[in-house]
């Protein structure tokens, strides 16, 4: 580094904040494995009494298939974070010394942004799918949405309504952030 330059700079602040990637993350990952292991296929699942509301197999299959995009994504996502972290800690130096809880290390900072945007991509595309199989879920359970049963839509409803308004939060955060 030229004398004078001024270094780009990683804080504890950037490894908090994958933490907390890293920890949602972990929290569906682990819901994606309890869906996992339910069985669609079970006689007993339906709550639905009609046999034409009763899911077909597509849906069963779209369910499982959903489950393990879902986990894809949150993993590629954690994994992407936890290097972002190593590569933090790997670039603390004697140069830069910790002051009071302020860990310092001279980061690339573009790196440093392309790969929350890369980790950020992951947990929602992961949000996406999950919630994906979530309606799949309410179909094989109460029936499926061309029946009309009130409790499908008022179950999907808010599922299709606040997950999206959630991630749109999420985005928005993350590329205000960004451009910081």
């Amino acid at each position: 580094m030229c004398e004078g330059a001024i270094p780009k700079l990683g804080t504890t602040i950037h490894i908090s904040a994958l933490d907390g990637i890293i920890n949602v993350n972990s929290l569906f990952t682990l819901a994606v494995f309890i869906g996992l292991a339910w069985n669609p296929h079970d006689q007993g699942n339906s709550l639905s009494q009609d046999p034409s509301c009763i899911a077909e197999p597509k849906i069963v299959e779209d369910l499982v298939a959903f489950h393990v995009y879902s986990f894809s994504c949150f993993l590629f996502s954690s994994l992407i974070a936890l290097c972002l972290k190593q590569a933090i800690r790997l670039a603390k130096s004697a140069h830069f010394p910790t002051v009071f809880t302020l860990d310092l290390a001279s980061i690339n900072k573009t790196a440093l942004r392309v790969g929350y945007l890369v980790s950020a991509a992951g947990s929602v595309l992961g949000s996406v799918f999950l919630m994906l199989g979530l309606i799949n879920v309410v179909q094989i359970k109460l029936g499926i949405l061309g029946c009309g049963s009130m409790h499908t839509y008022g179950a999907i409803i808010p599922l299709v309504i606040f997950v999206p308004l959630g991630l749109l939060i999420y985005v928005c955060t993350v590329f205000y952030a960004f451009t910081r």
